[in-house]
């Protein structure tokens, strides 16, 4: 499951895909940027949620999701253009794959 993961959200990365996934007990469709480990050591995804809904309230902006919550996910068939405010990520210190800037 987990390989199975990293490998939707990689590839979404590479071709610039949305995806869309279960967080929460909500449907999330988010920009995926950065997938790797954290400095915690869990394994997350950094992403720009652009509709779903959202616990803090906030269900458009950047997001720190954690992998081991994310269920069902799958590609859309929207594609997208990297934000201008993205910069290097922060708080993932091992990185499997992140967008290319």
């Amino acid at each position: 499951m987990e390989n199975n993961i990293k490998k939707v959200i990689c590839s979404a990365i590479q071709s610039k895909k949305m995806i869309q996934f279960n967080y929460e007990d909500s449907t999330r469709v988010a920009e995926p940027y950065c997938y790797g480990e954290s400095k915690t050591g869990n394994e997350v995804l950094r992403a720009f949620q652009v509709k779903g809904g959202s616990k803090s309230g906030t269900p458009v902006g950047w997001k720190l999701f954690r992998a081991s919550k994310m269920e069902n996910i799958t590609f859309t068939n929207e594609y997208f253009a990297i934000r201008h405010h993205y910069s290097k990520e922060p708080v993932i210190k091992n990185l499997y794959c992140c967008i290319k800037l």
